[in-house]
C-alpha cells in the first residue's frame, strides 16, 4: 500500500498524507498531471473519476466527478494556484454541484501535492489546509483518509507499463476489506473486442464456461441500466434423465445498475432459484498497448459470504474462462 503515514493536526488545521512509490519523480508527476492517468486512481475502487476539464496552468481549473456503483455521484473542482514541475502543485479544492458551483455547507481547502526523490523512488506529501477545526473534522467524518488510501492503492498499476504489471500473471485476487474483493486479469486484445466478448451471447458461449466439460445453456444479457440478465451452465451431454430429473445446471441472475459501453458495467448477482446472498459486481476495462485489463470489484454482504464464495473455486474457473477467451475470441 503506497500510503505510509497520515498526520492529522487540528492545531495547524492540516491533514497530511505521505505515500511512497517505486518510480522516479518525473513518472509520478506525469500521473498526477495527466487527466487520463488521474482517472485511473483519483477515485477509490468502485468510484472511478472522470475529468471533464483540465487546464494545468496557474489560474486554470480541473473539474471531475466520481461515479458510484449504484448511480451515486460526487463532484469536485481544482483551481491551480501554484505549479513547479515536477516538484509540486497547489490547488484550491472544492466540492461542487453538477454545474460546477461550490456546494453550501461543504468545506473548501487548499491542497499541496509535493514530490521528492527517495532511494527507492518518490515520496508524495499531500497536505490539505482547512479554515477551521470543524471543516477538518467534517472531511475526516466523510472518510477522506480511507478513501485516499484505497484510491492510492491503485497507483502502482498506473506507474508501470500495463503488460509489465499484469501479463502472464493470470487472474489475481486482492482482499480490499471484509466485503470488497478486486479481481484482475490482463487479456491480449483491444478493449472494444473484450467488451463485445462480455456482451455478445454467441461470443460468451464460446468462452464463459469455467472448467472444461461445461456449456452455457442460457445467456440473456442486460445491455442497459434497469434490464435483467440470466446465465446458466450445465455439464456437456447431460440431458434430462428418463425419470425427469433435472440437469445438473446452475446459474446466476441479476439486474444492470450501470452500463457505460465499452468502459464499465455494474450488476447485482445471485444464484438462480435462491433469495441470496446478493453481490454487487463492478466490471471495468482499460486498454493500453493493445492489451486490456479486466477489473472486477465484488461487494459481498459480509465476510462470511465473501469467504464462502471464494472457496468454491470461482477464481480458478474465471482463469480457465479468460484463457479460453484469448484462445478463441481474441484471435
Amino acid at each position: 500500500m503506497p500510503v505510509t503515514d497520515v498526520i492529522t493536526d487540528p492545531e495547524n488545521l492540516t491533514l497530511t498524507i505521505l505515500a511512497d512509490f517505486a518510480a522516479p519523480v518525473e513518472r509520478v508527476w506525469a500521473a498526477y498531471s495527466d487527466p487520463r492517468q488521474l482517472e485511473r486512481f483519483w477515485g477509490p475502487p468502485g468510484w472511478p473519476a472522470t475529468f471533464t476539464e483540465f487546464d494545468h496552468t496557474v489560474g486554470g481549473f480541473a473539474q471531475y466527478h466520481l461515479d458510484g456503483p449504484r448511480g451515486e455521484k460526487s463532484s469536485g473542482r481544482w483551481e491551480f494556484t501554484r505549479i513547479e514541475a515536477p516538484a509540486l502543485f497547489e490547488v484550491l479544492d472544492s466540492f461542487v454541484d453538477e454545474s460546477g458551483q461550490p456546494i453550501d455547507g461543504f468545506p473548501a481547502m487548499r491542497m499541496t501535492l509535493a514530490f521528492s526523490p527517495t532511494a527507492e523512488g518518490t515520496r508524495m506529501t499531500g497536505t490539505s489546509h482547512f479554515d477551521s477545526v470543524e471543516a477538518l473534522e467534517q472531511v475526516l467524518a466523510m472518510g477522506v483518509i480511507e478513501g485516499t488510501k484505497a484510491a492510492m492503492g491503485q497507483l502502482d498499476t498506473v506507474l508501470q507499463d500495463l503488460r509489465d504489471y499484469a501479463q502472464g500473471k493470470g487472474t489475481r485476487v486482492e482482499l480490499l476489506d471484509d466485503t470488497h474483493v478486486r479481481i484482475t486479469r490482463l487479456v491480449d486484445g483491444p478493449q472494444e473486442l473484450v467488451w463485445r466478448a462480455h456482451h455478445d451471447p454467441e461470443l460468451m458461449k464460446q468462452w464463459l464456461l469455467g472448467p472444461d466439460g461445461w456449456e452455457m445453456t442460457e445467456c440473456e444479457i442486460a445491455t442497459e441500466s434497469g434490464q435483467a440478465y440470466r446465465y446458466s451452465w450445465a455439464p456437456v451431454g447431460d440431458p434430462e434423465t428418463s425419470s425427469g430429473q433435472a440437469r445438473q445446471a446452475f446459474g446466476f441472475e441479476g439486474e444492470a445498475l450501470l452500463v457505460d459501453a465499452t468502459r464499465r458495467a455494474v450488476t447485482t448477482e445471485k444464484m438462480q432459484g435462491t433469495d441470496g446472498p446478493v453481490t454487487l459486481n463492478d466490471l471495468s476495462f482499460y486498454e493500453e498497448d493493445g492489451a486490456t485489463l479486466i477489473t472486477l470489484l465484488v461487494e459481498y454482504p459480509d465476510v462470511e459470504t465473501r469467504d464462502m464464495i471464494l472457496a468454491t473455486g470461482m477464481v480458478d474457473g474465471m482463469e480457465a474462462s479468460y484463457a479460453r477467451m484469448e484462445d478463441l475470441v481474441l484471435v
